[in-house]
């Protein structure tokens, strides 16, 4: 092949990749905005919260987008009324009754109102939902398997069947590294060790995927040892305390067949042998524009609860696993305490303590009295990087009224 012949092939290979235009797929592209309903009536005199969204696009930054200022009711068949469920002072997008009473067996609907749009469900029968029997663990001290929850009830009436449950996990934890110190911008002092605590704190996290269980192929109405959630023994969640709120919802087979779509939807995908995707079955309809899709099911019922403790001593991990992988301590703190030439607010304790930068937390370690450059008194503190030392960058250090 000749240069000539060379340099044209590359000219137009050029001219080609010049002409490429970025593909952007319909799903991403779509510019359409649904409301998200959340959450169940709670029938039996508990807080009631339902939290209402927009959806956003895949390539939008924002990841959650609260829908506000809605005007949220419920109404009974026979033409009951209740009072509006008042949207959170701090958390927005979330709206709450503390105390809604309703029949067993009656029907009820739910009507939001926002901005231009009205939405309302169809009527969803409101259910007993049965007492937890019992929420039982399974320790293994394997590497994969370290902490299996599992839940267990029945109804002797036989009118549950549908069942739903959620929990909420709260655990302590601490930093490798323990502060005993802290600096108020020009002075190092002693950390009160009782009440400014950063170094054990408490964390909550909730589930995030779906879990469903029927009897309707049973000859009793019965659910044994179902598994809630699986902890790895290298999970921080069980390095030390660890507790359990499960909560448990009875629904009706619509709501179930809800559920159970999402589900198939969202976590049993991947292979050519999953369910394919599907449109999610809803009792919400847009009346102000019936063409308009909502996401959500309107659920009704009591709802049961049941917490467990699991001890520090019977878990199988007594680690932080994976958490504070990368953690290290320096010795570059330097608190001029008597500083003739330059006073306290002297350039190098400035540039330690309050200027942005990842080492601010003070370590009572290494700690040194002497002469350095003519500066009479000198202490030197080790630090580490604020997430290596202070607990409550992720969690609290107030204990849980709730905790033993």
């Amino acid at each position: 092949m000749s240069r000539r012949t060379t340099y044209i092939i590359c000219l137009s290979l050029l001219a080609l990749a010049a002409c490429r235009k970025a593909y952007t797929p319909p799903a991403i592209a779509f510019a359409g905005s649904y409301l998200v309903v959340e959450g169940v009536i709670n029938s039996g005199g508990d807080s009631t919260i339902l939290k209402l969204s927009r959806t956003v696009k895949l390539n939008d930054t924002t990841k959650l987008k609260p829908e506000t200022g809605a005007i949220v009711t419920l109404e009974g068949e026979d033409g009951s009324t209740f009072p509006q469920l008042m949207e959170s002072t701090t958390v927005k997008g979330s709206y709450i009754n503390p105390s809604l009473v309703l029949n067993a067996g009656k029907r009820y609907r739910l009507r939001i109102k926002s901005g231009s749009s009205e939405y309302l469900s169809d009527y969803a029968e409101s259910k007993i939902t049965p007492p937890i029997d019992s929420v039982t663990y399974v320790l293994s001290h394997t590497y994969d398997a370290g902490l299996r929850v599992n839940v267990n009830t029945h109804d002797a009436t036989g009118k549950s069947i549908y069942y739903k449950w959620d929990y909420a996990e709260t655990y302590q934890y601490r930093t490798p590294y323990d502060s005993r110190w802290k600096s108020n911008g020009d002075t190092v002092l002693p950390r009160n060790i009782i009440t400014d605590d950063i170094n054990h704190c408490w964390r909550t996290t909730y589930s995030d995927h779906v879990i469903i269980g029927s009897s309707e192929k049973l000859s009793r109405d019965v659910i044994s040892q179902l598994s809630l959630t699986v902890v790895p023994s290298t999970s921080e969640k069980i390095s030390e305390e660890y507790s359990i709120l499960v909560k448990q919802y009875a629904l009706t087979k619509e709501a179930y067949q809800f559920w159970e779509s999402l589900q198939k939807n969202t976590e049993k995908l991947g292979s050519i042998f999953d369910p394919q995707p599907s449109q999610l079955p809803t009792n919400i309809h847009c009346v102000s524009n019936p063409a308009e899709p909502v996401i959500g099911y309107l659920s009704i019922c009591t709802v049961t609860s049941q917490r467990i403790f699991v001890p520090f001593f019977t878990l199988p991990n007594s680690g932080e696993g994976d958490t504070y992988q990368g953690c290290s301590l320096t010795s570059a703190y330097f608190h001029y305490l008597v500083n003739p030439l330059k006073g306290d607010n002297d350039e190098d304790f400035y540039y330690n303590y309050n200027k942005p930068g990842p080492h601010i937390i003070l370590i009572p370690y290494e700690s040194i009295i002497g002469v350095i450059d003519g500066h009479k008194v000198v202490v030197g503190h080790t630090g580490s990087t604020p997430y290596c030392v202070d607990c409550t960058l992720r969690g609290s250090n107030k204990k849980p009224s709730f905790w033993k």
